[in-house]
């Protein structure tokens, strides 16, 4: 039986699952979740009643939270790129900023899409600014760690990249990444060329109507 991943196109922490498994050409089906495909949500919600997608299904196993289920593919589905390193150390580190991106950058850019689907501008207005707040304070010191490395944590791209570059890609629509922080911006760029990430950004395309702070006209 093949791999099955429930989820969104548009969502973030979908596109970080969709990352992991087009860098290793892995044969999925994607169920995508939403008023059109009620079957679909019925099922995801009969195998995981928390109702957070993603959630992959490999045979009669369900696996859900993202950083799970990377891990769990690289254990089960191995392929040529490894997204987690076999020492402990530097796989401490992989997994630092995988949870860095995942609460640092892309909480904060829910935290204020959310507030600005309520409807209610007082409400939008204090998200957004605590997110901007939030934000600035992830950027300076992203910028800081990523001089002179590729990718996250040095010169392989891992489950820390996977991580980044929705969050990135999101926090940037939400509050643009100062022109200062060169290493980041351009950190950003290699991510939105990585050609799994190019992929997932533009089977995204067709949604980007529904970013509640306004989608920019790039990227």
């Amino acid at each position: 039986m093949s791999l099955v991943l429930y989820g969104h196109p548009f969502s973030s922490y979908t596109q970080k699952v969709l990352i992991a498994l087009y860098e290793n050409a892995m044969p999925f089906e994607l169920r995508c979740l939403g008023p059109d495909t009620p079957q679909h949500s019925a099922e995801w919600l009969r195998r995981w009643p928390l109702g957070k997608f993603p959630l992959l299904v490999d045979g009669e196993r369900d696996v859900a939270e993202t950083s799970i289920i990377v891990e769990y593919l690289q254990q089960t589905h191995p392929g040529p790129v490894q997204l987690l390193p076999t020492d402990p150390v530097d796989a401490l580190d992989v997994r630092f900023f995988d949870r860095l991106f995942d609460l640092h950058v892309m909480t904060p850019v829910q935290h204020a899409v959310g507030a600005a689907m309520t409807g209610d501008p007082e409400q939008r207005r204090d998200a957004h600014a605590s997110a901007r707040d939030k934000l600035d304070r992830a950027y300076a010191w992203l910028d800081r760690q990523l001089t002179d490395r590729t990718w996250a944590t040095g010169e392989s791209f891992t489950l820390a990249d996977c991580a980044a570059a929705p969050a990135l890609f999101y926090a940037d629509w939400t509050h643009r990444i100062s022109e200062d922080h060169a290493a980041l911006r351009a950190y950003r760029a290699r991510l939105l060329a990585r050609p799994s990430f190019a992929r997932a950004v533009d089977e995204a395309r067709p949604f980007r109507h529904l970013f509640p702070l306004g989608a920019p006209d790039r990227d």
